[in-house]
């Protein structure tokens, strides 16, 4: 296992790109920016209100970024419970309260192995800097949920209420994470979820 990075500065400087035979660095840009997010609630404060443990651990554009952090930074498997590790376009908080994600909702697979858990999130993370989805712009990012019991995966979405979309991000999703299993869609917003006859969920 590699080292971990100490600072920041040890990480830009490893994560800045291959050399071309000229000498000069050409890093491989993704389509966009992404987001590292973590959120320790192993250890609450008294009175804390939810989210403020959420931190930023870094952004990344380019593929070379994306492995070095990969490489260095803990895997779910790793976390302590009751963490959260989320992966989110920049820009977008892993908040209901986000604009981008306030009418929106995640699909979600439950984890009985710490092993299955790190491959599903790697194999997400490459989907969406790899732009694999064919409706890219509603994804929001993914969540590693690590808990006592069993631990979660959950890909955030904008559009709830567009139940053809989000069925054909839940069918590439099962595809790309390898999954046999049901997985349910649940949306956000609770006043939407009674609207709905069928309860906000979907399910494939």
């Amino acid at each position: 296992m590699a080292a971990e990075v100490e600072t920041v500065a040890e990480v830009e400087t490893a994560a800045s790109g291959g050399e071309s035979e000229g000498g000069q660095k050409v890093p491989h840009r993704l389509e966009r920016k992404w987001t590292f997010w973590f959120d320790d609630q192993s250890k609450p404060k008294q009175g804390a209100a939810w989210g403020t443990s959420l931190r930023k651990v870094y952004t990344f554009d380019t593929v070379e970024e994306f492995w070095c952090l990969y490489d260095q930074l803990y895997h779910p498997s790793k976390l302590p419970a009751n963490a959260d590790f989320h992966c989110f376009k920049t820009g977008v908080e892993p908040r209901w309260e986000d604009p981008e994600c306030a009418n929106g909702g995640k699909w979600s697979v439950t984890c009985n192995r710490k092993a299955t858990l790190d491959t599903m999130w790697l194999e997400t993370l490459m989907a969406l800097i790899g732009e694999q989805f064919d409706e890219n712009e509603e994804i929001c990012g993914v969540v590693a949920s690590v808990r006592q019991r069993q631990d979660k995966l959950a890909l955030w979405t904008k559009t709830a209420s567009n139940e053809a979309v989000q069925m054909g991000i839940g069918k590439k999703w099962k595809e790309i994470i390898d999954c046999n299993d049901k997985i349910l869609y649940s949306f956000h917003d609770d006043s939407r979820r009674e609207k709905l006859n069928r309860g906000g969920r979907y399910n494939m």
